[in-house]
């Protein structure tokens, strides 16, 4: 019972360490940048709007 367990917490470890390299994959690609951009100025939109 112990081997079942070990060998499911290495698959767990593996799809987990996947998962990681997917999401960061996806946030660093070059198409995913101009949102990411746009959204970062998005706390400063109702700042500017504010002073005019």
């Amino acid at each position: 019972m112990e081997n079942l367990f070990d060998n499911a917490s290495r698959v767990m470890t593996v799809i987990s360490f996947i998962t990681f390299i997917g999401i960061v994959a996806w946030a660093y690609a070059r198409r995913n940048q101009a949102g990411f951009a746009q959204a970062a100025q998005l706390p400063f939109a109702d700042e500017e709007n504010d002073h005019v």
